[in-house]
């Protein structure tokens, strides 16, 4: 038993052995693979690493060689971006450029440069030598030039810096010389070596010509400056000096004699300012024209009458020819247009010897609708003008010979004013002219249609076709514009080139009803006629003395005579048809044309003068004096307002200066008129300001004044103005 159970615990011992070796092995073997597996994982990782590492740089590989694919597609691009761009800055470059190899000959050249070769194939230029291309110039001076060029060209080749040539001469030989800088570059290739020459000529024409311009221009202000000088000091010195001789002379009328004289220097002084005035208005573009309607006929008197004394000193043949065509009433700026000719007549009469001849002429070129072209001439038989002098006429600051303006005086501005006035108008000026023989300036304009006049100056309710006019005048032309003046009136007409003539017609045909008789006539003149027609027993005619000549000089011999009227030259038709319509007792012509007499009493009113300076106080004070008008002062806008505010119904009418010290004309007008009473609105406020300019004017406007009146203060505009804003009682 012992030993069975010693057998049965041996062997479980045994078992248990096993157990336990078979565990430990287990247990090893758990480890072994626990380690293996690690090593496994461990060179997973590895593994891992290394297929990443391969993925990397297959996609490193893939990327650079995608990159550099599409590098080489950007630069492709970009190249051909670069050599169409440089394609085109040939093709248009306004530079010839042209490229010569090592051998002189022209590989290329730009579209420029076959242009001005007169070729549009390129087997004609590129290929052949520098000195092929330019030899067909056969002329010693043409040769010289090549022969400059090439030397340039073979001294570039074997240089390292651009070599520059000023170079003047026809490149296309068709006689059009033109300036240029040529520049030879060499074309060094990247190992140093020369290639050849890139040749570019940058022509320089135009630029030498605005140079040469704007020095001439400077030469031209230098010379109007000098001229200004003598213009201004002129009229300066006449001024002092007669002021000095008057203020000592004793006698009356050497004093008046002074005073004219001054007035005459005065005048003179303050166109040229006026000139001077006009011109920077134009250079600035603040040059603007003021639209009315008026009467194209009274606006030629007026300038006519401007310009009548100068001519009768100079003793010239001045006359005017109206188109009959042309509306009685029309629409644009009537100062403008009567400055044109004004300034037109006026070098007319100076440039124009004594007893020479000037004739102003208007004429209808064409309607279309209702605007009118009409063209304004003046031709005179002065001195004329040469080609050379005409194309720097119109000019600012020049004149035909800078001579001239110490011989005639002038500030060669006025055809450019004239210019720029006509151009405003829509029309051009224009001359025709020949040194030695005369000129004619001629221009054009347009205007509007104006109101509707009768076409005849004279009563519609008469039969003038009963009353016979004999017009005797030893100018044909002057004949023929009567004709045609009478004509247009229905007024029958006959006329004779001379006194005989004229006799022999009333002989034949009986008296007339009314003689137009020209005072200075080859055989027998006017004065003569006149006494044989009163004596044929033509008593009730009436005899009308026709001369440029003053009145005065002739009144006596001619009233003598038997002549009933004088009438001025140059003729107008208005003048005519009031000479007939008095002459056959039915009174004067167009009433709506005639300046009413108004007797300029202003007793019932009363005037606030707001001047600064004390000499402009004393002169519209006695300027006024005859109308009768009171007149209260203020040194500046401070007092004014004070004074206006004090009793605001005591004023009728303001003159108000712009420029004080304290306040000023504007802020003055603003207060009175901001003042709570029914009369700071409604009196009227005149600027009286030596500021001119248009945006001035529209300054006193927009500050609540009602007009302006220009310094110096002209007379005759004051009491157009007073006529104008204050009521006359009834």
């Amino acid at each position: 038993m012992a030993d069975t159970d010693n057998i049965t615990g041996n062997g479980a011992n045994a078992e248990n052995e096993i157990d336990l070796n078979e565990s430990e092995r287990l247990r090893r073997r758990v480890i072994e693979l626990e380690e293996s597996e690690a090593e496994l994982k461990k060179l997973n990782r590895k593994n891992a690493r290394e297929i990443q590492q391969l993925r990397d740089a297959v996609s490193y590989n893939e990327f650079n060689t995608f990159v550099k694919e599409n590098q080489l597609s950007i630069r492709t691009v970009e190249q051909a971006k670069l050599e169409k761009y440089m394609n085109l800055l040939l093709m248009n470059s306004p530079n010839i450029i042209m490229f010569v190899d090592k051998s002189l000959r022209i590989v290329y050249c730009t579209d420029v440069f076959m242009k001005k070769m007169h070729t549009s194939e390129t087997g004609a230029i590129n290929g052949m030598t520098f000195q092929e291309v330019f030899g067909r110039f056969t002329s010693s001076e043409s040769r010289a030039r090549v022969g400059r060029l090439v030397d340039t060209l073979q001294r570039a080749m074997s240089s390292d810096d651009t070599l520059t040539l000023e170079d003047t001469g026809d490149l296309g030989g068709d006689g059009d010389i033109r300036k240029y800088i040529a520049h030879f570059t060499p074309m060094l290739s990247a190992d140093g070596g020369n290639e050849g020459v890139m040749i570019i000529f940058h022509d320089t024409t135009e630029i030498e010509q605005a140079r040469e311009e704007a020095e001439r221009a400077n030469a031209a202000k230098s010379t109007f400056l000098s001229n200004m000088s003598h213009e201004m000091r002129t009229p300066m010195n006449a001024i002092i000096g007669m002021t000095t001789i008057g203020e000592a002379a004793s006698d009356i009328d050497r004093k008046d004699y002074c005073f004219e004289k001054i007035e005459e220097a005065s005048t003179h002084l303050l166109g040229v300012i006026n000139d001077i005035l006009d011109m920077s208005k134009i250079e600035a573009n603040k040059f603007d024209l003021s639209f009315t309607e008026f009467n194209f006929e009274k606006m030629l008197q007026r300038v006519v009458h401007v310009s009548s004394f100068r001519v009768d000193e100079k003793h010239q043949n001045f006359t005017v020819h109206i188109d009959a065509r042309i509306p009685r009433k029309v629409i644009s700026d009537d100062q403008r247009l009567a400055q044109v000719i004004t300034n037109l007549l006026s070098n007319a009469v100076k440039f124009t010897p004594e007893h020479g001849a000037i004739h102003l002429k208007a004429r209808l070129v064409k309607e279309e609708g209702n605007i009118c072209t009409i063209q304004v001439e003046v031709t005179d038989t002065g001195i004329g003008v040469s080609d050379e002098q005409k194309s720097r006429l119109f000019t600012s600051f020049e004149q035909a010979d800078s001579g001239i303006s110490r011989k005639f005086g002038g500030t060669g501005l006025g055809l450019a004013i004239s210019k720029n006035i006509v151009e405003l108008m829509g029309g051009r000026i224009w001359l025709e002219s020949k040194l030695g023989h005369g000129s004619t300036f001629a221009f054009t304009v347009q205007v509007e249609r104006g109101s509707a006049l009768p076409q005849s100056m004279l009563d519609p309710e008469v039969n003038w076709r009963n009353s016979r006019v004999l017009v005797v005048d030893d100018a044909p032309d002057v004949l023929e514009y009567f004709e045609e003046i009478l004509r247009r009136m229905e007024v029958a007409c006959d006329v004779a080139l001379s006194g005989e003539q004229a006799l022999g017609m009333i002989e034949s045909g009986g008296a007339y009803d009314v003689y137009f008789v020209d005072w200075r006539m080859s055989g027998m003149n006017g004065i003569e006629l006149s006494r044989r027609i009163k004596a044929v027993g033509a008593g009730n005619s009436v005899v009308i003395m026709i001369s440029s000549t003053e009145w005065s000089l002739i009144e006596d011999e001619a009233k003598q005579a038997g002549v009933d009227k004088f009438l001025s030259k140059p003729l107008f038709p208005s003048d005519i048809a009031d000479c007939i319509s008095e002459c056959l007792g039915l009174g004067g012509s167009e009433v709506e044309d005639t300046e009413t007499d108004i007797e300029d009493r202003f007793e019932d009113y009363r005037l606030l003068l707001v001047e600064d300076v004390e000499i402009n106080r004393e002169i519209v004070q006695v300027l006024l004096e005859p109308a009768g008008i009171g007149i209260d002062c203020a040194e500046n806008g401070t007092v004014a307002v004070d004074m206006f505010t004090a009793n605001p119904d005591k004023y009728d009418v303001i003159f108000m200066d712009v420029q004080m010290p304290e306040m000023d004309g504007y802020e003055a007008t603003r207060r009175i008129r901001a003042f709570d009473a029914p009369n700071a609105k409604r009196v009227p406020i005149i600027a009286m300001t030596a500021n001119v300019f248009r945006e001035d004017i529209e300054r006193c406007l927009e500050s609540g004044m009602n007009d302006h009146v220009g310094k110096p203060i002209d007379f005759k505009e004051v009491l157009e103005k007073l006529r104008k804003y204050l009521v006359k009682p009834d």
